[in-house]
């Protein structure tokens, strides 16, 4: 008697995992992001294990949930997975102050951010 089931928006051969409400700008998130889009998941994982940025470690968590993801809850083959898509959304700042000279405040922002990745299975000669 309920609502009728959503039809699955991703193709048969996708799989996504998206992590909220990351801290961190979105502008310095994209640029993570950036790194491992279009690569094969072996590689993006790797890319992101050797990265000096301090939010690769939280993507690197997504990426691995979309590849846990595409193994366990649509049976794709995980050594011909390539990061199809990931992208960065904006999510809510958090307005602070701080005390500056001369008895003034200025106002700190704090934003936060969405990531979505998307993994596809392709086949072998498409991934070389």
């Amino acid at each position: 008697m309920g609502k009728p089931k959503l039809e699955r928006q991703l193709a048969d051969n996708e799989a996504k995992a998206v992590h909220k409400m990351i801290r961190v700008s979105p502008q310095k998130l994209n640029l993570v992001a950036q790194l491992i889009r279009g690569k094969k998941a072996s590689r993006a994982l790797s890319d992101l294990e050797f990265s000096s940025k301090r939010i690769a470690a939280t993507v690197r968590k997504c990426l691995q949930s979309a590849i846990a993801n595409a193994e366990n809850n649509h049976d794709l083959d995980v050594d011909s997975l390539i990061v199809a898509e990931a992208h960065v959304g904006h999510s809510i700042v958090m307005k602070r102050f701080m005390a500056r000279g001369r008895g003034r405040a200025s106002r700190i922002q704090k934003p936060f951010a969405h990531l979505t990745i998307i993994v596809r299975e392709v086949e072998e000669e498409e991934a070389a």
